[in-house]
């Protein structure tokens, strides 16, 4: 069980490198908002960077175990046969959706700081936040590849990293997504049907026939 000191230093650091970037927020101003002293922090984290990943690392870790555990069901449920390309879809995208509408959790804040993490970038926490998704990434990689046999190992990245970015708008924002929609967006809140949708606008992108390249749309000829 997290103590209440270090539940209150991660609150603190949360908030503020949400509003003011990381590199504006200084240790002081953590101890001040969270009412601790310096050494709590030194003592649960030793350092800035430390603190900063485990900010990160409390709401992604769940989150991805949660991807994990839906995974596990999926396959087991669908054994010895593949899962359904939407339900491997929504498996991956409604965890992250949720914690991003999560009230509770700080899901909006934490959403503004994962855009601190790209305006400000560090290569370091970069790097760890890399290592958090890993687990995640080497166990849904080849089950999409087993899904979708007939798609090129190229194409098959392009398109999980679209998905990664269509979820990354969704997760953004009722706000953002009424502004770029012109206001025309119902409920953006209502996470199982934005949830659905997304996995049936992905699925669709997923199954379309690869683009035609160059090498393809003009082969070599006989003698040519």
């Amino acid at each position: 069980m997290v103590s209440s000191t270090k539940h209150r230093i991660l609150d603190a650091a949360e908030e503020l490198f949400a509003e003011q970037g990381f590199s504006a927020t200084s240790l002081r101003h953590i101890t001040t908002r969270a009412a601790v002293n310096l050494a709590a922090v030194n003592y649960h984290f030793g350092t800035k960077h430390a603190l900063v990943a485990a900010v990160f690392a409390r709401r992604l870790i769940p989150m991805n175990r949660d991807r994990l555990q839906r995974l596990d069901r999926l396959i087991a449920a669908h054994a010895p046969h593949d899962p359904p390309l939407d339900a491997l879809i929504e498996a991956f995208i409604a965890p992250a959706l949720e914690l991003s509408r999560d009230a509770a959790q700080g899901g909006a804040r934490f959403i503004k700081l994962l855009g601190r993490s790209y305006t400000e970038p560090s290569a370091q926490l970069q790097e760890q936040i890399r290592e958090m998704y890993s687990e995640v990434i080497d166990r849904f990689r080849p089950v999409f590849a087993q899904v979708l046999p007939d798609l090129p190992s190229d194409e098959l990245y392009w398109r999980l990293h679209f998905l990664v970015g269509v979820l990354a708008y969704c997760m953004s924002g009722a706000d953002m997504m009424r502004l770029i929609a012109s206001c025309r967006v119902h409920d953006p809140l209502d996470t199982e049907m934005l949830t659905r949708r997304l996995s049936a606008f992905v699925t669709a992108g997923m199954r379309a026939a690869p683009p035609i390249t160059d090498a393809s749309r003009f082969p070599e000829t006989a003698h040519g």
